[in-house]
């Protein structure tokens, strides 16, 4: 089996190259990385009218990864499977995962990696009501995580969202994130992957 993962950023991309071979061992994987959500909903119809043409002919299956950021979800989740309904790509070959709100809810329902990452950061980070929730954190997840990585010492003047993904990824325990977002991308995948088998 081949996987074929499309996200949105860089940051995205960094983070699944540690994660994808934890998820799913064993699959070969690609993943390709957009300039934004905006440019990736505007090239995916025709990208999924071409995955249709041979993804059976060559054991593909299409992972699509995009923030809500303000979204309605339900909407979003609609917009992307009417995409897929229209391009003639069934239902077997394509998971459509929606970050709530953003990747940095994944990392901030990891605080042992986040402290891992960077040891100035205080472990009982998660144990703050702030980051209780890592989908519903006031003021947005990566904003308070820049803002939490800045208070201890980390990125003073902006915040590499690509670094610290690179940075967090390789120590997040892939079974006891409690990111919602997370699980559900988690069990997605693997669900599209042991269909095949």
């Amino acid at each position: 089996m081949n996987l074929e993962v499309l996200v949105e950023e860089p940051s995205a991309k960094e983070a699944l190259q540690a994660l994808l071979p934890r998820i799913v061992p064993g699959v070969r994987f690609e993943i390709i990385s957009f300039d934004g959500k905006e440019n990736l909903l505007r090239k995916l119809p025709h990208r999924l009218r071409d995955y249709s043409r041979y993804w059976a002919s060559v054991n593909l299956r299409i992972v699509v990864l995009v923030d809500r950021d303000d979204d309605d979800c339900v909407a979003l989740k609609g917009q992307l499977l009417k995409m897929a309904n229209e391009a003639g790509l069934p239902t077997e070959a394509v998971v459509f995962r929606i970050v709530i709100e953003e990747l940095e809810a994944w990392f901030l329902g990891d605080i042992p990696a986040v402290c891992a990452a960077y040891p100035r950061m205080p472990a009982d980070l998660a144990k703050q009501a702030k980051f209780r929730d890592p989908e519903i954190v006031p003021g947005g997840t990566w904003e308070a995580l820049w803002y939490a990585l800045r208070k201890h010492g980390y990125y003073p003047l902006r915040f590499p969202k690509s670094v610290a993904a690179a940075a967090i990824a390789p120590y997040m325990d892939v079974e006891s994130n409690t990111s919602k977002s997370f699980q559900l991308f988690r069990d997605g995948l693997r669900r599209l992957v042991n269909e095949e088998n």
